[in-house]
């Protein structure tokens, strides 16, 4: 498992990829979830990152439990920078558990043996990156109900114990485009209502290239499954392929996350109503 260092260049722990970062403002918390696995999260938490980068920001990205993926192998922190790009005096990268199989959490420390990862640390660990940077990302593993530790301990009891330090961590759902995200994101909508948690907004992961009819009704549906929050973004298909990701990322997010995307023009162009 991996202790609380830096990624080093090859994704090992123990290299400093913070530059002088002594601001005493506190940063602005944002976790990020998805409606599910294989959604866009690292995408997304990589854009945001490009985009907080680009507007001249200190950005640290912590990846609390990394799963299926082995010693001195790139995990999703390591995936962000290559994204991002190199930014060694303006960002952090983040990682304090890593296990090798890639199930949920608890289960992969289970199945290894390795230790659990608390709620807690991972607030310690939040609050200590929010003392040097601007922004801060914590980007989960599956959905906001997936479960770190033995007690079924959350990211959202993560994002709790960062607010019960006194940090306003709010919470970004990146979601599917088509069929049956209405639900999972009316679902995570009202976990994190129900835990007063507050939804900073929607962002599409994955938009088509091709949309479909749900896809394009989605645009409407989406902030309403989400219980009033906006949508923030459509990152297109494939954005991780692309030759200039930072100009994708602003191109593709709302000013809320650094951007110049506009939701209304995107949802007169390619909505369905």
């Amino acid at each position: 498992m991996a202790t609380d260092g830096d990624l080093g260049a090859n994704g090992d722990l123990g290299a400093d990829l913070s530059g002088d970062t002594d601001g005493t403002a506190v940063g602005r918390v944002v976790f990020v979830t998805g409606t599910g696995t294989e959604v866009g999260k690292t995408v997304a938490t990589a854009a945001v990152t490009a985009s907080a980068l680009r507007a001249g920001l200190r950005v640290a990205v912590l990846k609390p439990g990394q799963t299926g993926v082995g010693p001195g192998e790139p995990g999703d922190a390591e995936e962000v920078r290559r994204l991002a790009g190199p930014a060694p005096d303006a960002l952090t990268l983040r990682e304090l558990a890593r296990y090798p199989e890639p199930l949920a959490p608890d289960t992969a420390a289970r199945r290894s043996g390795l230790p659990y990862l608390a709620a807690e640390d991972v607030a310690k660990e939040v609050a200590a990156l929010a003392e040097r940077h601007d922004l801060v990302l914590v980007e989960g593993a599956g959905g906001l109900l997936v479960r770190y530790d033995e007690q079924g301990r959350t990211l959202a009891d993560q994002a709790r114990a960062v607010r019960g330090l006194g940090l306003p961590a709010e919470v970004l759902l990146v979601a599917t485009a088509g069929l049956g995200t209405l639900n999972t994101t009316a679902l995570t909508a009202e976990a994190l209502a129900a835990r007063g948690l507050p939804l900073l907004g929607v962002v599409v992961g994955a938009w088509p290239d091709s949309p479909g009819l749900a896809d394009r009704c989605n645009l409407t549906d989406l902030p309403r499954a989400a219980g009033g929050a906006p949508l923030l973004g459509a990152l297109p298909e494939h954005a991780g392929r692309a030759a200039d990701f930072t100009a994708l990322a602003v191109a593709a997010l709302a000013p809320a996350l650094y951007g110049a995307w506009d939701a209304a023009a995107f949802t007169a162009e390619h909505g369905a109503g």
